[in-house]
């Protein structure tokens, strides 16, 4: 999603890259030959050419992921005719004042071999029933009508985009031309009358891969896990190119605290008052947590500090993508030294840099004040409110039963997460900071609170007011 300030040196603005958007044609049929006079899916082809990467590569022929995909899109063919409606979420996102994209940078071991990437997109995710439809409304000039998703003809050639950069920028500074180019791309407008996504290739070298593709898309069309899912199915096993690749395993969790069951008598009269308790305690947190998610709406605000915003209007501008990249395995040291999560890790980390930034700005020199100044730094995030967490299999994510507890689409919450500016001597104090405020989030329901909240003032409200709501979070 379009990320507000960066968390880098604001004094660094974002430089203009010299880019124009060109589209390379290939002699790769991208007509509906292969689709019925309905518009419905035929058989799926086989033996495509493969595009290699470093650790999978693009899909090139369709397995049983994509046919029972496939599939179950098939079941509601004659409703995705008549247009489906747009979910409330889906809808929130179309606003004016939430028109949310979501970007992500995919590098790759070697460069983009374009046609067989072409016929594993035609092969799978330009049969995907959102990635190819368009945002209809029956009434343009009412306000209030709805939208409706509606399958159309989908052109590869208005999707698959080659930016014609600076050869001298791209050779002399390759990671700063891909940062400059992905800043381009939090403002540039997307053509509402096709689907709303794209790639974006950037076949030149970096300093972490040989070339990269940067993914464009309405959040409309779904959250991030939707979106892994789908990314995930477009690719295959570099071992194997007929496989997928296998999803990582779901974590061994106790999970939620409303989820766990109730134990049995014989566990005793100290274990049933324990679980007792934790539904008083989860009752408790979310009751703090919505008054406070209230208040944020309407009057509270956090201290000055240089990570708010100069003015209004910042969701206009330009943003810039600072990233710094990790080892995950000094990562997953450090959760097991101090036997907490990658989560919790992250937000230690994120809560340190955000510490010496804030120093470093403000040029404090006082260590004693460093150590005493504690100041309060709220950021939204949005959490995945599925049942079943994690990534799951395409197939699983398409199927409409009301039971399915991974469905595709902005199954996403909002809690508000703290961050309290400070220095300490020792760094793993951040951790343990961050831990804390991770366990104390994970027992309440302010996520799912947020979501359902939503969904009901959009009904009451409209959508212009539910989206200026939002907006004030």
């Amino acid at each position: 999603m379009d990320p507000g300030p960066a968390a880098g040196d604001p004094a660094c603005s974002p430089r203009a890259p010299s880019t124009t958007l060109r589209r390379r044609p290939v002699p790769i049929s991208t007509d509906t030959s292969r689709r019925g006079d309905d518009g419905a899916p035929r058989e799926l082809e086989r033996g495509a050419g493969e595009a290699r990467q470093e650790g999978g590569s693009m899909a090139s022929a369709p397995g049983v992921e994509e046919q029972a995909a496939v599939a179950a899109a098939a079941r509601g063919r004659d409703d995705l005719e008549a247009g489906e409606p747009m979910s409330p979420a889906g809808r929130l996102f179309r606003e004016t004042h939430l028109n949310c994209h979501i970007v992500a940078l995919i590098g790759l071991g070697a460069v983009v071999d374009v046609a067989a990437a072409r016929a594993g997109l035609e092969a799978t995710l330009v049969r995907h029933p959102r990635f190819s439809s368009v945002q209809v409304k029956d009434d343009v000039k009412n306000k209030n009508a709805k939208p409706r998703w509606v399958r159309t003809t989908v052109n590869l050639d208005d999707h698959i985009i080659f930016p014609h950069l600076d050869p001298a920028a791209t050779s002399a500074n390759p990671d700063q031309a891909v940062e400059d180019y992905l800043s381009s791309l939090s403002t540039a407008p997307m053509d509402h009358s096709r689907p709303l996504w794209e790639l974006h290739v950037l076949d030149f070298p970096t300093s972490e891969a040989a070339s990269a593709v940067a993914v464009r898309m309405h959040h409309s069309l779904g959250d991030g896990i939707s979106l892994l899912s789908l990314l995930i199915a477009c690719t295959r096993s570099a071992a194997d190119p007929a496989r997928l690749p296998e999803l990582p395993p779901a974590p061994r969790r106790a999970g939620p605290v409303h989820a766990r069951p109730r134990p049995p008598l014989s566990a005793g009269l100290a274990a049933l008052a324990l679980w007792v308790w934790s539904y008083a305690v989860l009752a408790w947190h979310t009751l703090v947590d919505v008054a406070c998610f209230v208040a944020t709406s309407w009057f509270l605000r956090d201290p000055r500090t240089p990570f708010a915003a100069a003015s209004e209007g910042v969701e206009f501008r330009r943003k810039r993508f600072v990233h710094r990249t990790l080892s995950l395995d000094d990562v997953k040291f450090v959760k097991s030294a101090m036997k907490c999560t990658v989560n919790d890790v992250l937000i230690g980390v994120t809560n340190a840099g955000l510490s010496r930034y804030y120093f470093r700005k403000t040029s404090d020199t006082n260590e004693r004040k460093k150590s005493q100044k504690n100041i309060r730094v709220r950021s939204a995030l949005l959490v995945n409110i599925r049942k079943t967490p994690g990534l799951h299999a395409l197939a699983e994510m398409m199927d409409s039963s009301k039971n399915n507890g991974a469905k595709w689409g902005n199954l996403i919450g909002y809690v508000i997460l703290p961050f309290h500016i400070a220095m300490h001597d020792d760094p793993l104090e951040y951790i343990r900071q961050g831990k804390r405020t991770a366990e104390r989030k994970k027992t309440s329901l302010e996520a799912v609170f947020t979501y359902w909240s939503g969904n009901l003032i959009v009904k009451l409200f409209g959508m212009k007011h539910s989206s200026l709501i939002v907006k004030l979070v």
